[in-house]
């Protein structure tokens, strides 16, 4: 009887202690980090910032994975629907995301309860940029342009429901004037056609524009922030320029699986604070135009509470579909 006993009392102790020493073990295989959309965009730049310098924390390596489509829900959803167990993580467009679950035609997730913040990534402003062929040298001008041609004067999108394509939603709003969107599967392809002047504009974020500077094909009206960009001093706000009340940043952020444990997310969220505070990551976001931001796993849910008001609150003033 003394022996069954034993036996049981050590059964009982290697119960209770296998989580522990389960969430120590991790991570014994690589991690998969899921880009919602595809290379060349600010989501997918922020992930190649911390991918590597993560996996050398973690010990594992980090593989970037672009999983595009649907502005970002194709990727989102799979990770949302991924086993929570901290192998499959989502680098997500914060506000995206926020604004589809906003919209009459919800996503297959409910993003609220979907996913547990681990960290900020990077923050960054947007800016309006039109094709060089476009009669327009500043906002005040591109304005009067669309007002003399509504609803003819295109703006490219990274896809409905984006940033990207709210932020056009707000600027009609915000300047009484009537643009025709033409939505892309992300950043990258929306910015080949702006090249190409197969679309007019885009208010796009600066990691995606920057490099395209040099091109001479595309041309900065203004920044979307409420502070001049910092990658940018000598191009002026588009509150500078007269349109009150206009102030848009992009948000992107590393998100896992609800239910994912809390050590896992903790590790996780260590790794990219020790990142962002690393003066190559700083210098690589400053280079695309973002700031490296890791926040804590706290900080991270509560940014991402902020959004989902912010932008429904967006989406309602629109009537975006």
């Amino acid at each position: 009887m003394k022996q069954m006993w034993r036996i049981a009392l050590a059964g009982a102790v290697l119960a209770l202690t296998a989580g522990p020493v389960s969430a120590q073990a991790w991570p014994a295989k690589p991690v998969r980090m899921v880009v919602p959309f595809p290379p060349g965009g600010a989501t997918d730049a922020a992930a190649r910032i911390y991918a590597q310098h993560l996996g050398d924390f973690l010990g594992q390596g980090v593989v970037v994975e672009n999983k595009a489509g649907a502005g970002g829900e194709i990727g989102a959803e799979y990770v949302a629907k991924s086993a929570p167990d901290g192998y499959t993580l989502l680098m997500g467009a914060v506000g995206s995301h926020a604004i589809h679950a906003a919209m009459p035609d919800k996503p297959g997730y409910d993003f609220a309860t979907a996913f547990v913040g681990v960290s900020m990534a990077t923050s960054m402003p947007m800016a309006v940029a039109v094709n060089t062929k476009v009669p327009a040298n500043n906002i005040q001008e591109l304005i009067a342009l669309a007002k003399s041609k509504p609803g003819t004067l295109t703006f490219g999108s990274a896809g409905p429901g984006t940033s990207q394509h709210m932020a056009g939603e707000l600027f009609q709003v915000v300047t009484g004037t009537k643009l025709m969107h033409v939505p892309y599967r992300g950043s990258g392809p929306a910015i080949t056609d702006l090249l190409g002047g197969q679309i007019d504009m885009v208010i796009e974020t600066l990691p995606a524009l920057l490099p395209q500077v040099a091109s001479g094909k595309i041309r900065l009206l203004g920044v979307t922030t409420a502070k001049r960009a910092t990658a940018l001093p000598d191009l002026p706000t588009l509150m500078e320029q007269g349109v009150k009340d206009y102030s848009v940043a992009t948000a992107y952020a590393l998100l896992a699986p609800a239910g994912t444990p809390p050590a896992v997310v903790d590790k996780l969220s260590a790794g990219m604070q020790k990142a962002a505070a690393m003066a190559s990551v700083q210098q690589a976001a400053l280079k695309l135009g973002a700031d490296a931001v890791a926040t804590s796993p706290a900080d991270t849910s509560r940014v991402l509470k902020q959004e989902v008001a912010r932008w429904g609150e967006v989406v309602r003033l629109s009537a975006a579909k």
